[in-house]
């Protein structure tokens, strides 16, 4: 028979020889997990919006909210993290954002007067999968069809896939319901033979930002005009340096050898050139263009550090 004294020491010798083995088990196991490949690093969602319906005792609202702020954050996330030098918001494929539409439907199943979550998804989803951006408007479209923006977000999702039949039909019957702008029986007839033109695309963006009531959208709308200008200047400026290059045999030095040649160029819109200190032309968000000087041509391009979206 063993001691008492004997039973404590064999006690402790076991929790600790527990302790080293649950410690080097612990080691082993992060030392050899497998690489998981990076769509299955997203947290996957708990709680689906459909199955609480009706269950989570009148606090649907808030845990729509919930799922709102989510999908914001876990955006803001996906940015944060990416190893892309620049983001193109035209294609948002690349950060592999793979639960933010379950979040947007989640948020608008719970409160299918959700608004603001439709217009996120609008607006966000076509450069991730234009046909679930077209499932959220439609769903926006059912379950409030007397909301005339969500036909304007729908219209805008045809228009970017250069589907200007149907974004014209869209159009024509956002234009039916009450207090819808002008606009949009504007667009409707325009979106067949200049719906691929900057101009147009220049009305819908000053549109939306006219009309925006959050901040998502106003921010996109604010960010696409400066693209719209941008491009502007960039055609423009192209066009002298090509003159410069003909009459010169080179590529521009410095942007003051053809400053006194943009005096003359009108931009649309009534807008103007702008040089920074340094005598540089700069591009709407005050960043400075680029002198591209090879293979004997002459053109610009967008600095790096730039916000204008690239095409």
């Amino acid at each position: 028979m063993l001691s008492n004294q004997s039973k404590t020491y064999i006690s402790v010798a076991i929790i600790i020889f527990g302790f080293i083995a649950i410690f080097g088990l612990s080691n082993f196991i992060e030392t050899n997990r497998p690489v998981m490949p990076e769509e299955y690093l997203d947290e996957d969602l708990s709680l689906q919006g459909e199955k609480l319906k009706g269950w989570s005792l009148g606090f649907e609202g808030l845990i729509a909210d919930w799922y709102w702020v989510r999908s914001l954050q876990y955006m803001g996330d996906k940015v944060a993290k990416s190893k892309d030098r620049v983001i193109n918001i035209e294609d948002l494929r690349s950060l592999n954002p793979r639960l933010l539409y379950p979040l947007i439907d989640n948020a608008t199943t719970l409160d299918p007067q959700f608004m603001a979550a439709y217009s996120y998804g609008a607006i966000v989803l076509p450069a991730i999968d234009p046909a679930l951006a077209i499932k959220i408007a439609e769903k926006g479209i059912e379950n409030n069809p007397d909301e005339w923006r969500l036909y304007q977000h729908l219209g805008y999702i045809y228009w970017r896939l250069k589907q200007y039949d149907k974004a014209a039909e869209v159009y024509q019957k956002g234009s039916t319901i009450k207090n819808a702008p002008p606009f949009f029986k504007s667009m409707s007839a325009r979106m067949n033979d200049e719906g691929g033109s900057r101009d147009t695309a220049r009305k819908i963006y000053q549109q939306m930002l006219d009309e925006a009531k959050d901040s998502t959208t106003r921010e996109n709308a604010k960010l696409r005009l400066l693209q719209l200008d941008s491009q502007d200047e960039r055609d423009a400026i192209i066009k002298v340096l090509t003159q410069f290059l003909a009459k010169n045999g080179r590529c521009i030095r410095n942007w003051r050898e053809i400053l006194p040649l943009l005096t003359d160029v009108k931009l649309p819109n009534g807008k103007d050139f702008r040089v920074d200190e340094g005598g540089n032309l700069v591009d709407p968000t005050d960043t400075p263009y680029i002198i591209v000087n090879q293979n004997n041509s002459c053109s610009i391009e967008l600095h790096p550090k730039s916000k204008i979206p690239r095409i």
